[in-house]
């Protein structure tokens, strides 16, 4: 009897010491790292019923997508937030995405600009820097005042440009560049001019942006849901089997697909992934369909789509779309600076495809184009493009057909421009297809304010 109760016993502890074990495995502390589409519309909800649940907690570190891959595949997190899939190759290669949930990508403006619908060739077109006013959309004679997310890794910009150029990593036509869609959205806000792209889960009931319908549809979970809104993605959950903390990543991943995880991910405005059955069904044929109405095809990523926070790898040239239109100008060297004086991590270094897009179509090769987006809350964030020295000016005027020119060492002329209403540094600058660190330049100015009535001089280029 003794014996058999020690055996028991011993039984007990041994199954008291499995359950201990398999509890901590349950209240393990997580960190997520990613875009911050996937923290507000994903993680926020499903880590806060996670924790109700009874399992641990989730540190949340929102951010971009390249920051999360990077982070979970070296280890400094456990979870990533992607809206874009794997490229398999860089810091992708070994991890695991894991679709939970469908949402739509929406074109955005601020609620002051009339335009309330755009056709998906206008969207092409628009990015691709074929058209560059809102009157050719319907809408003010004004520049449109494109706005990107400075990197191909962020999974909303490349999973945008893979459904309407056939690659992720396209160049675009927006100088203006930004660190993530938070920062995008405020600039948004305050520009009736500015146009860009989020998810629907991030702005819906916001009433400082405007969801733009395309084709006449307007974006929802039902149209979503239904494939009828055709800018449909999945978000994905990024994990690393090599990870120390893989098995607890795994049950969180698990969790967000459960009954539970479904329904905090309906009330974001996003269709859980296994009800999108239809939707997956439809997706390669609504790829082609998409490409085939703008005019563009599927072509070959680069080998790699993103490295370390502090480096992203461009694009090596621009994509073959539509070729019955003039050709975009060849880039030889694009490369784009984000800085965001709230953030802390450090983006230094970080390259962008974007390029700033000349009034002519026909304007030829541009050797450089570097841009550097400041992100300020008090006021729309204008992007500063900066430029090598034009050459010294010597500041003689000539009278040239009644207009007060001005002769330049290398005799470009230059005329002077009165600022209207309205008008900002940049509006100026597209409106004569230079760059605006060169007005700054050969007006001395200081920063991008410029105010009514100030005369300018602008250099013929």
């Amino acid at each position: 009897m003794p014996v058999r109760i020690n055996r028991l016993l011993s039984a007990a502890l041994i199954g008291a010491g499995l359950s201990t074990a398999a509890l901590a495995a349950t209240t393990q502390s997580l960190t997520w790292r990613g875009d911050v589409v996937t923290a507000n519309s994903v993680v926020k909800g499903v880590a806060k019923a996670w924790q109700s649940s009874g399992h641990g907690s989730v540190q949340i570190q929102p951010f971009n997508t390249a920051s999360g891959l990077d982070a979970v595949a070296g280890g400094s997190a456990d979870i990533a937030g992607s809206a874009r899939p794997s490229s398999g190759s860089g810091p992708d290669s070994g991890l695991s995405f894991t679709p939970v949930a469908w949402d739509g990508l929406v074109l955005v403006t601020s609620p002051a600009n009339p335009v309330s619908n755009i056709t998906l060739q206008q969207v092409h077109d628009i990015y691709f820097g074929k058209i560059t006013n809102w009157k050719q959309v319907g809408g003010n004679d004004a520049p449109i005042d494109v706005f990107a997310v400075a990197s191909p890794g962020d999974g909303v910009e490349y999973s945008l440009r893979k459904l309407v150029f056939g690659r992720g990593s396209q160049p675009v036509a927006a100088p203006r560049l930004y660190v993530n869609t938070t920062q995008l959205e405020q600039s948004i806000a305050l520009d009736p001019r500015g146009f860009g792209v989020t998810t629907l889960s991030s702005v819906a009931g916001n009433g400082k942006i405007k969801m733009l319908h395309i084709d006449g549809t307007a974006p929802s979970a039902g149209t979503v849901a239904s494939g009828t809104y055709p800018l449909f993605v999945p978000l994905y959950l990024v994990t690393n089997p090599s990870s120390p903390n893989a098995s607890a990543a795994k049950e969180f991943v698990d969790f967000a697909l459960s009954d539970k995880g479904a329904a905090t991910l309906r009330s974001h405005s996003l269709v859980p992934y296994q009800a999108g059955g239809s939707l997956l069904a439809m997706d390669d044929s609504r790829r082609s369909r998409i490409l085939a109405e703008v005019g563009a095809h599927a072509s070959s990523e680069p080998t790699q789509i993103a490295s370390a926070p502090s480096r992203v790898a461009a694009a090596p040239a621009i994509a073959a779309a539509r070729p019955a239109t003039p050709a975009a100008p060849a880039l030889a060297k694009v490369s784009g600076a984000a800085v965001a004086v709230t953030q802390q991590s450090s983006l230094k270094g970080v390259r962008g495809d974007a390029f700033t897009q000349m009034a002519a179509a026909d304007r030829g090769s541009f050797a450089k184009v570097t841009s550097e987006a400041f992100v300020s809350h008090a006021k729309v964030a204008l992007a500063k493009v900066s430029a090598k020295a034009v050459g010294k000016t010597s500041g003689v005027a000539n009278k040239v057909d009644g207009k007060k020119k001005i002769a330049s060492v290398d005799n470009q002329p230059a005329q002077s421009y009165r600022v209207g209403a309205g008008e900002t540094l940049y509006s100026i600058a597209r409106r004569h297809g230079v760059d605006v660190a060169q007005i700054r330049s050969w007006n001395h100015l200081k920063d991008n304010t410029v105010r009514t009535g100030q005369m300018l001089r602008i250099e013929s280029r």
